[in-house]
């Protein structure tokens, strides 16, 4: 009996241990935490496979990362009978490269074919040997000849573009680098008088540009008033400029103006005065005040019942922009016409273009004819009265 207690003791004490080690154990095992692996030794570079021109030294960047510390070789493998190749940094020729772990180091590849290379593709291998490591990266490069410098500049659309005298006229272009060389283009434009033209690329504003070999970019030609502009047309063209080579594109603006027509009197007064019964003449000046001639314009009127409005020219072929004409309107108010004043409209209709109007007001005076016969017949009746008076008053 006394044995079996000392065996149940035993084995409860071993539980509670087996109990109180397992959490202990399983929180020692979740904040370990693994060993990374360090990062392999790599070798690269952006363009790994280029098109060259015969004669043409090339230089190609490489970079070099490791996950440790350690010295790397350079060499190139399989590179084609003729050609040289030497690794630079720091301004000198260099054999090796020193890894720290953490940064990457530049190392630029000079590469120079013979002088009698031929057309074709050529590939060779870069490798990279560090004490426990080695990477290999593959060069591709494709020689032929090279088309020479050329730039092309096209308007996309019509060259001339039509508008207002204050509308600002935009213009889409495409300049082309059609030659086998990178090339930095500058863009200069003629300026019309009275404008501003400005050269936009991706909706900002540029003077230069730089243009790979076959690349294109669309460019948009702004041209804004100054001024309200008189109408006509504004050629003008934009230079692409790159040293020796050139492209230039003309365009036009054209204008297309408004006439605007009014109607007045020489002193600015819409009035005037006539006798009843007789014809008086009226000065009109019909002015130009806008920015193109106005054709066939010809003159009409609405007058009083009774009267009668001559021109003495019905219709004017041109008033230029800017320009005036007096015409001379006679107007015959009634014989019967009561002393007042009078509205009298005259029209003016441009051929292609609305009709103006103006009110002139008209004070008539009746004839002095009529005064001098009024008065007469007043002294008749006067002197029968008179005469009346005397004879019969003696009765």
């Amino acid at each position: 009996m006394y044995r079996y207690k000392v065996y149940s003791l035993i084995g409860l004490l071993a539980i509670f241990a087996l109990v109180f080690a397992m959490p202990a154990a399983a929180q020692e095992g979740s904040s370990a935490t693994p060993t990374p692996t360090p990062q392999r030794l790599t070798i690269y570079t952006d363009y790994p496979s280029q098109l060259i021109g015969f004669g043409e030294v090339v230089t190609v960047p490489l970079k070099l990362r490791s996950g440790v510390a350690q010295r790397v070789n350079l060499e190139v493998k399989d590179l084609p009978e003729g050609w040289n190749a030497t690794f630079r940094g720091g301004s000198r020729i260099i054999e090796a490269v020193y890894l720290d772990g953490s940064k990457d180091v530049s190392v630029d590849l000079r590469l120079e074919p013979p002088a009698e290379v031929k057309a074709g593709k050529y590939e060779f291998t870069v490798i990279a040997k560090g004490e426990n490591q080695a990477a290999e990266f593959l060069l591709s490069f494709t020689i032929k000849e090279k088309l020479p410098p050329r730039l092309s500049l096209k308007a996309e659309g019509l060259p001339t573009q039509r508008g207002e005298p204050t509308a600002t006229f935009r213009f889409t272009a495409t300049l082309k680098n059609e030659g086998g060389e990178d090339l930095l283009v500058t863009l200069t434009a003629d300026q019309p008088e009275n404008t501003r033209v400005t050269i936009e690329s991706a909706g900002q504003q540029v003077n230069e540009l730089q243009l790979a070999a076959n690349e294109s970019k669309t460019l948009t030609v702004k041209v804004d008033p100054l001024i309200t502009l008189q109408a006509g047309k504004y050629p003008f063209a934009i230079h692409a400029r790159a040293g020796d080579v050139s492209a230039d594109l003309t365009l036009t603006v054209e204008v297309v103006g408004e006439g605007r027509l009014s109607i007045s009197a020489p002193d600015g007064r819409l009035s005037g005065e006539a006798v009843a019964g007789k014809e008086t003449p009226l000065k009109i000046v019909l002015q130009n005040n806008g920015t193109a001639p106005l054709s066939g314009v010809e003159l009409s009127s609405s007058e009083p019942s009774g009267w009668s409005v001559t021109f003495d020219q019905k219709k004017i072929a041109e008033i230029p922009a800017g320009g005036k004409v007096e015409v001379t309107a006679n107007i015959k108010p009634d014989e019967k016409a009561v002393a007042g004043d009078y509205v009298l409209t005259i029209n003016a209709r441009p051929l292609d273009s609305k009709q103006e109007s103006a009110e002139f007001r008209i004070t008539v005076k009746t004839s002095t004819l009529w005064g001098v016969a009024g008065i007469g017949l007043i002294a008749i009746a006067v002197g029968a009265v008179s005469l009346a008076v005397s004879r019969f008053g003696r009765r």
